[in-house]
């Protein structure tokens, strides 16, 4: 069955996105990753290493395969391919991954605060449960293999510790809207805490009434 999706729209959400989290300052001028692939394709674009991110162009993009061949592109792909390509091999539902910096996020999870998941009723509906990785150095072999044991469990949002997020997606703008709620989650923790108080959260039996609403 053909995807409704093609290649060239992939690379210009790819484009889109890096532009947005840079304005937002969640990734800054070399930071960050993103990549996308046609559902069920065992190749996927994704950034390019050490090129301005709040300026790409299509032209700047690299084509990869899972095994980590370059297929196209002038550039070298992110450092951070390797954890692209082993959530891709475990998640099959996978087709759109964005690793930002959110400041808030890290700020809050090295104070030791969680990023709660039921807060407001689109964080139930979207992020539904965080996976926390341990520190492990950029572009390593390492962290790929902590971060595809995280995304195995299920989990559209993972929190690198001392590092970033990773908003997976069935889509590139499902992970986009994953990794900017993770961000205003913590806005709002951040707050609560500046005001003495402890983040309300909502009710449990509320909670499952959305979850049965939502199918979740």
């Amino acid at each position: 069955m053909e995807s409704l999706i093609s290649e060239d729209e992939i690379k210009n959400e790819i484009i889109r996105i890096s532009k947005v989290l840079y304005d937002r300052q969640l990734i800054n001028a070399l930071g960050g990753n993103i990549s996308g692939r046609v559902p069920g394709s065992n190749e996927f674009w994704i950034t390019p290493s050490q090129v301005f991110k709040g300026a790409l162009t299509v032209d700047d993009l690299v084509k990869m395969n899972l095994e980590g061949e370059l297929i196209e592109g002038v550039y070298k792909p992110s450092m951070e391919w390797l954890f692209h390509a082993a959530i891709y091999k475990v998640r099959p539902d996978v087709n759109g991954i964005v690793h930002a910096h959110n400041p808030m996020v890290l700020g809050l999870t090295l104070a030791g605060k969680e990023i709660k998941t039921t807060i407001t009723d689109e964080a139930v509906l979207l992020l539904r449960r965080i996976e926390k990785v341990p520190f492990k150095l950029p572009g390593t072999e390492v962290l790929a293999e902590e971060v595809a044991k995280a995304a195995s469990t299920g989990a559209r949002a993972l929190i690198l510790e001392n590092h970033g997020v990773i908003g997976l997606g069935t889509n590139l703008l499902e992970a986009e809207a994953i990794v900017e709620l993770l961000e205003s989650i913590a806005t709002i923790e951040f707050v609560s805490y500046a005001l003495g108080q402890e983040p309300k959260e909502i009710p449990p039996d509320e909670i499952e009434v959305a979850k049965k609403y939502w199918g979740i």
